[in-house]
């Protein structure tokens, strides 16, 4: 998928929505347990009420390999069912020297089919590049993330009062084309910094709800010209009720972002 392809979605849907879909067996209704494959029907019925409010889904790699065989077919299944013209991310995190990377690269991208995979920066170019030999496909690379253990390493300062995540985030633009960074929600202030080393750039935000990120922040320090945000919202979408209607639960939850993500499209001096 290309830039303008998920810029002429977010317009044409007016959001901005990534739903993550971090599917857990002790999680989901009980009454699907009973089906044949439970972590396929809940996000197939997560899919058709929410396909419509959101420009991503971001399947929790973790979630499913855990699981062996079976959640990975529960993962190809799920894949196949999003409509083509979404964005998918496989939320992997991976990292590794450039064979290895490549291997990985070819699992999410060609036997999956994956738009995107999330990409951890610390072994160097080995761990980004061989994710951007591929047409069309994207690496999302972690810079400064919302969990705690974050700030062990991400805000450290060089010797010219530079943290890592801002070298991270100006070497990584040299490695090549379709590169998206990871910007946790609940670091909203520092997305104008962010912004001035990366203006251009998409930014995979997670954090918005459960974790307490604030999307109104997330808006007015990341938004660019291109709208330049996916928001990704998981647990506060897909587990809004644990009951029969988990769907339509998890269809209000989205569309009220979808909604105050709309106003914020209007308001903002986006490109036509």
């Amino acid at each position: 998928m290309t830039r303008e392809d998920l810029f002429e979605q977010i317009q044409k849907k007016q959001s901005f929505l990534c739903i993550g879909l971090d599917t857990d067996l002790q999680k989901i209704p009980s009454h699907l347990l009973n089906s044949d494959d439970p972590i396929f029907e809940f996000n197939k019925q997560i899919i058709d009420a929410t396909h419509d409010l959101c420009v991503a889904y971001k399947p929790n790699i973790a979630f499913y390999e855990s699981m062996g065989a079976s959640g990975w077919n529960s993962l190809k299944k799920t894949l196949e069912y999003i409509p083509k013209e979404i964005f998918t991310i496989a939320d992997a995190k991976r990292g590794d020297i450039g064979n290895t990377s490549k291997m990985y690269a070819k699992t999410f991208f060609e036997t999956y089919n994956f738009d995107s995979v999330t990409v951890a920066p610390y072994m160097g170019s080995d761990s980004v590049k061989p994710f951007l030999d591929f047409d069309g496909k994207w690496a999302i690379v972690l810079a400064l993330t919302s969990n705690q253990g974050g700030l062990d390493f991400q805000l450290l300062k060089d010797k010219d009062d530079e943290m890592l995540y801002q070298k991270v985030l100006k070497k990584v633009q040299t490695y090549g084309q379709n590169i998206m960074f990871v910007v946790g929600a609940t670091r909203a202030e520092a997305l104008k910094e962010v912004r001035k080393i990366a203006p251009d750039n998409f930014l995979l935000v997670p954090g918005v709800g459960a974790q307490g990120g604030i999307l109104e922040e997330v808006a007015e320090y990341g938004m660019n010209s291109h709208c330049g945000l996916l928001v990704n919202s998981s647990r506060g979408i897909i587990y809004a009720s644990s009951s029969q209607d988990f769907a339509q639960a998890a269809r209000q939850k989205a569309l009220e972002l979808q909604a105050e993500m709309s106003e914020m499209l209007k308001n903002a001096s986006l490109v036509q």
